[in-house]
């Protein structure tokens, strides 16, 4: 009798445990987020990638009754703050959003303080633009491409173009537009896309390559012109803007995309929920109206598929930066 009471305390004990455990779990499962989350923007307010990442921060927020805290860290083409990312906790309240530059740095930076390989998970490619080039309106607003290009080629270096920084994909844009025309154009580079539009509405440089997203509000007041998108497509947004196929530049084909990461080692539970959550974010209509008004398409890319979608795209950049001979200024 002595042994059954012991028994059936014991089981009695781990029935407990377990189902202590399976409490905890569920827990874990259903409460993330359970505090405010940050998203790390490695550019500075006002560009393409603030662009996407507030309206999404927004829609979480909403959906998930947590804040999502945008936290803005300029410099280095997007580097600087990839590796404050990649060092930040990986316990699921650190993410961080890139893009397209984050493939190209590594062909063009010797040295990088992380590894956008190995260093994060990556979680969900959000959402993907078209490159247009934009000129400013007071200087060169009577112009259409042709009679654009027709000034670059008389006055070879007399005419720039702002970048987000060197190895951004605008530079590279800029490098690959140049060989393809065979040009020359000078490059300033900036800390982020805003500055460098915010230089071009002001007419101190004369065009950018720049994501659709970021330009389209400025494109739709006046504030800077677009003369055409990259593709072989038109932007539904902007249907009057021809796209280079159409002006004799069939291989001009540059986008620029945007994703979210989280440092390597965030629990799974909570690498399940972030993607479960932020595509939610993403396709909300009100998501989807703001990011469609600036010629976004949403790839829904997660997990192992975004994994080889960025794999892709490095080894993509690689030859481009090779093939132009694009240095960091």
């Amino acid at each position: 009798m002595q042994i059954n009471r012991f028994h059936r305390r014991d089981m009695l004990r781990l029935a407990g445990a377990s189902a202590a455990l399976y409490a905890t779990g569920v827990h874990a499962q259903s409460t993330w987020p359970g505090k405010p989350v940050t998203m790390i923007v490695p550019f500075p307010a006002g560009g393409g990638t603030d662009a996407f990442a507030r309206p999404l921060a927004a829609q979480f927020s909403r959906l998930t009754g947590k804040t999502m805290v945008i936290d803005n860290r300029g410099g280095g083409g997007g580097t600087l703050g990839a590796g404050v990312a990649a060092r930040s906790a990986p316990d699921g309240y650190n993410l961080f959003m890139g893009a397209v530059h984050h493939a190209i740095a590594p062909s063009m930076y010797p040295r990088l303080e992380y590894d956008i390989e190995k260093d994060f998970v990556p979680l969900i490619l959000v959402a993907s633009v078209p490159q247009v080039l934009v000129v400013n309106t007071r200087k060169h607003g009577e112009m259409d491409f042709k009679a654009f290009l027709a000034q670059i080629k008389s006055s070879p270096g007399r005419l720039n173009y702002g970048s987000a920084g060197s190895g951004t994909s605008h530079h590279l844009a800029g490098e690959l537009f140049k060989q393809q025309t065979k040009t020359f154009i000078t490059h300033i580079p900036y800390r982020g896309a805003g500055p460098a539009l915010n230089d071009l509405i002001a007419g101190n440089v004369d065009m950018m390559f720049d994501g659709l997203g970021s330009s389209a509000g400025h494109i739709k007041g006046g504030r800077i012109k677009a003369l055409m998108v990259s593709g072989t497509q038109r932007s539904p947004s902007f249907p009057d803007v021809p796209c280079a196929a159409e002006l004799g530049l069939p291989d001009y084909n540059v986008t620029t995309w945007y994703g979210v990461w989280a440092p390597r080692g965030i629990p799974a539970d909570a690498q399940t929920r972030a993607v479960e959550e932020i595509r939610k974010a993403v396709q909300a209509d009100e998501s989807k109206a703001v990011w469609g008004a600036q010629g976004a398409e949403f790839p829904n890319l997660t997990g192992a598929q975004f994994d080889g979608f960025i794999k892709a795209e490095v080894r993509k950049w690689a030859q481009v930066v090779k093939a132009s001979g694009a240095k960091l200024d």
